[in-house]
């Protein structure tokens, strides 16, 4: 089958590797339908990400058809359409029982495929753990309504829930990238008084007062001020950084009201300061990511009850054989990319 391989830091290659077989008796095997490109994996082609393996395939937002389950395998069968959680995790350890699936205590818990193990930007993947991993697409339900549960939809219903957001809250979201406007569709589902997003990129900042017009939009510069004129204590009573920038992580925390809860979703490349003789006294709370993507199956009848709709980031769309192309037009942002779909 056809692959995208990690082949060293700074080059991903379309290869020819072997179909995945069954290994354990929990694995399923999932003919990939419709993929997508995530920032984390230009992270990854870059050597942003240590825990990464070499000539591994790479690739963890994807959905697709079960090919094929290993005998202790109980809620999926083959024909079956699923999405693909970007986490495996076996829901029996201590963290997974606590709903912490991102720190599963199983070799291959947490973030692992397309990191530490074959992913799905292939023509078919093994996902361990599949009755975890797989969840059922309703059948009133496109492949590319579900494309992005596993995993950004994921990481922005999760930063949504344990950011504590209340109707009295102005929340800033810094970040309109595909993460961020997925943020923000799960925020809107809190209904807060205000919501503010902050992004450099005019494209994208256009595209937010396009498609979502009662959000308020600045730019990193008027930051600050914008959200002190625009909320009712000083500042945002809740903050969700989801950019990742040189500067963002600093933006947040001094945007943020004293006592104000600050959500970290964005993945950095380089080390962030905490300077915390600058911001004593403002009393905030931190969370930090990554994703605890255990809500897909709530997530999938959202989409299906029409409560959210993450197709309008479908701006580019590539057969595999093209797949290389397909991440030099979204690394470079060319040509208003916000995500593109891969089809298999």
């Amino acid at each position: 089958m056809k692959a995208l391989t990690y082949v060293e830091n700074g080059k991903f290659q379309l290869v020819e590797k072997p179909k995945p077989e069954i290994r354990e008796s929990r694995d399923a095997i999932v003919k990939v339908t419709l993929g997508s490109i995530c920032t984390s994996d230009l992270h990854i082609k870059h050597g942003g990400v240590p825990r990464a393996v070499k000539k591994i395939t790479v690739g963890h937002e994807m959905v697709g058809i079960v090919d094929s389950v290993g005998k202790d395998v109980k809620t999926v069968k083959p024909g079956d359409r699923v999405t693909v959680n970007v986490e495996t995790f076996c829901g029996e350890c201590f963290f997974c029982k606590h709903g912490f699936v991102n720190n599963c205590t199983d070799e291959n818990g947490g973030w692992a495929l397309g990191c530490r193990i074959d992913g799905g930007q292939a023509e078919y993947v093994r996902v361990p753990y599949a009755d975890r991993g797989l969840d059922l697409i309703p059948e009133s339900v496109t492949d590319e309504q579900a494309l992005f549960v596993g995993d950004i939809l994921a990481t922005g219903f999760w930063a949504a829930k344990i950011s504590e957001i209340t109707a009295e809250d102005t929340v800033l979201i810094i970040g309109a990238g595909p993460t961020g406007i997925c943020t923000l569709l799960c925020v809107m589902l809190k209904n807060p008084k205000r919501i503010i997003v902050c992004e450099k990129d005019e494209d994208r900042r256009n595209f937010v007062k396009e498609h979502y017009r009662d959000v308020y939009v600045c730019t990193p510069e008027a930051c600050e001020e914008f959200t002190r004129l625009n909320s009712d204590h000083g500042g945002a009573d809740r903050v969700i950084e989801a950019a990742g920038g040189v500067d963002t992580f600093q933006l947040a925390w001094k945007c943020a009201r004293p006592n104000a809860v600050v959500t970290v979703v964005a993945m950095y490349e380089e080390p962030q300061i905490l300077p915390l003789p600058d911001m004593y006294g403002k009393n905030l709370t931190f969370k930090t990511g990554g994703v605890d993507g255990c809500d897909c199956k709530d997530i999938l009848k959202l989409i299906e009850r029409g409560k959210i709709d993450t197709t309008p980031l479908i701006t580019h769309r590539f057969p595999l054989s093209e797949i290389e192309e397909a991440y030099r037009i979204f690394e470079n942002r060319l040509d208003g990319v916000i995500k593109v779909a891969i089809e298999v």
